[in-house]
C-alpha cells in the first residue's frame, strides 16, 4: 500500500518458467487472384451478396457489385479478375491475454509489465495492458502523493473483456482484500455475468501488499470469488516456480495463488525474485490460454 517510484531492476531473471510450447497460429487463406470469369459481365441485382467476391462466378450468375477492373491475361484474351484490392487481410490468430490492474504507486504496474514479458515470450500469444478506472478524485490522489497514471496504458471497460481469451488481474491489497477500484470494476461486469460471457476463460491473479502478512494469500482467495461467479477458470502458479518459491534469504512476495510483491513503506519496489515470478506466471498463463484456445 505504500508508494514507490515504479522503476525496474536492471538485472534480468535467471529463473526459467514454463516453456513457450509449439507455434499456434490459425491463418485464414484469402481468395485466389486468378479466378476465371465469363467475358460478359452483367450488372448485379440489389440482392446480390457481397460475399460473391470470394467465389468463382459462373454464367449465368450475375457479377459482383462494385467488382474490380477486368484485366487481360498475359497468355490469352480470357479476362482475369484482379482481387488484390478486395481480398480480406489475414487476421491475427494470436491468443489474447488481457493484463488488467490497478496501481496507485507503481508496484502493481511494475509487476504487470514483467507479466507481459512472460506472456509475449510464448509464441502465438500476445498480452495487452489495461488499467481499471480510477475512483478517487484528483485532489485526493494529489494529497496521497500518487504519481500520474501511465497515459500510454488504456483504461478498460467491462464490454472489452469479451475480446480476451485469458486474463491476469493485478490486485493491490486493502485490509487483506482487493482495492476498491478493482472491486468497482468487477461490479461493473453485471451484464457479462448475466450472460456468462466470460465462462471458461482462464484467469490468474497477482498482488501487492504493504507487509508480509498483509494479504498475499487472502487477496487472491477473495478475488477468486469474482472469477467463480463469472465461470472463469482460476489458474494458480502452484509451486511451478521451483526453488524461487522456497527462498528464505530475502523478503519475497508471492504464493501458490500467484506472484506478489511487498511495498513496505512505499520505497521498496519489486525485487528480482518477485519480478522473475511475475514473468513466470505470465508465461505459464499464456501456455494455459494457448492450450485452451486449441479446443
Amino acid at each position: 500500500m505504500g508508494k514507490g517510484s515504479g522503476c525496474f531492476p536492471s538485472k534480468g531473471s535467471k529463473f526459467v518458467g514454463a516453456g513457450s510450447g509449439t507455434p499456434h497460429e490459425k491463418l485464414e487463406t484469402g481468395p485466389s487472384s486468378d479466378v476465371n470469369v465469363p467475358e460478359k459481365v452483367e450488372t448485379p441485382t440489389p440482392a446480390a451478396s457481397s460475399a460473391a467476391t470470394h467465389a468463382v462466378v459462373k454464367s449465368p450468375a450475375p457479377a459482383v457489385e462494385n467488382s474490380t477492373p477486368v484485366e487481360k491475361s498475359a497468355q490469352d484474351d480470357v479476362p482475369v479478375k484482379t482481387l488484390e484490392s478486395t481480398a480480406t487481410p489475414v487476421a491475427s490468430a494470436k491468443v489474447k491475454v488481457f493484463i488488467i490492474f490497478y496501481s496507485m504507486y507503481g508496484h502493481v504496474l511494475t509487476m504487470a509489465k514483467k507479466m507481459k514479458e512472460g506472456v509475449d515470450s510464448v509464441e502465438g500469444v500476445e498480452a495487452f495492458l489495461f488499467q481499471v478506472p480510477e475512483t478517487l478524485p484528483s485532489d485526493v490522489l494529489t494529497k496521497m502523493s500518487a504519481p500520474p497514471k501511465d497515459e500510454f496504458i488504456p483504461t478498460i471497460t467491462a464490454a472489452q473483456l469479451t475480446e480476451a481469451d485469458a486474463f491476469l488481474f493485478g490486485v493491490p491489497t486493502r485490509y487483506g482484500m482487493m482495492a476498491a477500484q478493482m472491486k468497482a470494476f468487477f461490479d461493473s461486469t453485471g451484464s457479462l455475468w448475466q450472460t456468462q460471457a466470460l465462462a471458461g476463460k482462464p484467469a490468474g491473479i497477482f498482488v501487492s501488499t504493504g507487509t508480509q502478512n498483509g494479504g498475499q494469500e487472502t487477496t487472491a482467495l477473495t478475488t477468486v470469488t469474482q472469477l467463480t461467479h463469472h465461470g472463469m477458470l482460476f489458474v494458480p502458479i502452484g509451486y511451478t516456480f521451483g526453488a524461487g518459491m522456497f527462498k528464505l534469504d530475502e523478503p519475497r512476495g508471492g504464493s501458490p495463488y500467484g506472484a506478489g510483491t511487498f511495498a513496505g513503506d512505499g520505497t521498496r519496489m519489486p525485487s528480482e525474485t518477485e519480478l522473475a515470478m511475475a514473468e513466470h506466471q505470465g508465461r505459464l498463463t499464456a501456455n494455459v490460454a494457448k492450450l485452451m484456445a486449441r479446443k
